[in-house]
């Protein structure tokens, strides 16, 4: 009896000791598991960081220049754009957005005889550019018309002038944002005889005068002007639709 007993402990001994070995080496293989989980997860990690920091210097380095320095254009009159001899009897203060469907209208109804009074002496034309529509509608439109127009500025207000003209008379839908895109607004300079060179078309490309166009709208917001187009001849508001400008500026002699 006592040496069968004694058998059947040292076979409960080895089958107990084969289980330990058995546990551990499981425990082992899992701990080994978590180790690779734990080094594969923090590999996809610093990848994935990695990946951020590249994407965010890359669109640094080639996005629009909104928030770069601010650079004026040569012929600005610090927020403000003039058209017209300086010394001109009377001002007239138009306030206007590029995507504005009624400021198209304005433009290609009395655009043509502001142009001539300005021409002719008789008054200034100060224009006031607001982006609100860009907030109201969505997109970037406004703000990037008006700092390719800082660049056509830049070379001279006459340059100015034609691609104001020429943006109204291409202006897309007002809830499109054509205009946010630099090859549309490159293909309208191309219809001003001279605009465009290899300056301009970096200026407008990278964005430069975006820092100033926030600027020239911020002035508008700032302003009290409540809607566009809005127009002052010697600070009194007029009424362009009760009849022609140089009529208006006869009257208000």
């Amino acid at each position: 009896m006592t040496g069968k007993t004694s058998g059947n402990t040292s076979g409960d001994a080895r089958n107990k000791s084969s289980a330990r070995v058995e546990i551990e080496r499981r425990r082992a293989a899992e701990r080994r598991a978590g180790l690779l989980r734990r080094a594969l997860i923090g590999a996809v990690a610093v990848l994935a960081l990695a990946g951020a920091i590249f994407v965010a210097i890359k669109t640094a380095d080639t996005g629009p220049a909104a928030n770069g320095p601010l650079v004026a254009p040569a012929h600005a009159q610090g927020t403000t754009v003039t058209y017209g001899s300086a010394s001109a009897p009377r001002t007239l203060d138009l306030f206007e957005d590029f995507r504005c469907p009624v400021c198209k209208n304005l433009e290609q109804t009395q655009g043509t005889e502001m142009q001539a009074l300005a021409d002719e002496g008789k008054i200034k034309i100060n224009y006031h550019f607001g982006t609100f529509l860009d907030r109201n509608l969505g997109g970037e439109g406004s703000l990037a018309a008006l700092a390719a127009a800082g660049a056509a500025l830049d070379q001279s207000v006459a340059k100015f002038k034609a691609f104001h003209d020429a943006l109204y008379a291409a202006q897309p839908e007002e809830s499109s944002d054509a205009f946010a895109d630099p090859d549309t607004l490159l293909e309208i300079a191309a219809k001003v005889p001279g605009l465009r060179g290899s300056t301009f078309d970096r200026q407008v490309r990278d964005g430069v005068f975006r820092p100033w166009a926030s600027q020239v709208s911020a002035a508008f917001d700032s302003s009290g002007v409540q809607g566009t187009p809005t127009a002052l001849l010697d600070g009194t508001e007029l009424d362009l639709a009760s009849g022609s400008l140089r009529t208006l500026v006869e009257q208000a002699k």
